[in-house]
């Protein structure tokens, strides 16, 4: 097992069945929660930071284009939130984007500690260990 409690943020139904499928076929996480939308994400952050700071996701699996609040604007507000959630969440990027511009802004993040293109797959798994 990588990580214990992955978080997977993505729009697409299909995007996170596939996902989820590859991340326990690889024994990944023994966890994974799904968030629909960065909106989503951030308060299931702040609520669980509030109620349980330990159960917090060692490890954010995040989407890029998605309808109202995009990757980048999750990660503009995740910047706001308290310093204990940076230290135990690292974020991937987990996008189909070929946009270099998306690539270089993702990975110049400070809370981004890489970027994977989909579909998910075990060597890029590997590489996120």
């Amino acid at each position: 097992m990588a990580v214990n409690y992955l978080l997977l943020i993505d729009d697409s139904d299909i995007d996170n069945m596939i996902n989820r499928r590859i991340i326990e076929k690889n024994g990944f996480a023994a966890q994974v929660v799904i968030k629909k939308s960065a909106r989503a994400a951030l308060d299931f952050l702040v609520e669980t930071f509030n109620r349980e700071p330990e159960a917090l996701p060692d490890l954010i699996f995040l989407d890029i284009r998605m309808p109202d609040m995009d990757g980048f604007g999750f990660l503009d507000a995740f910047a706001h939130l308290d310093k204990s959630i940076h230290k135990r969440c690292k974020i991937a990027m987990l996008s189909s984007s070929i946009d270099a511009d998306d690539h270089r802004r993702a990975l110049e993040n400070p809370f981004v500690v890489r970027f994977l293109n989909k579909p998910l797959t075990s060597q890029a798994l590997n590489e996120v260990i």
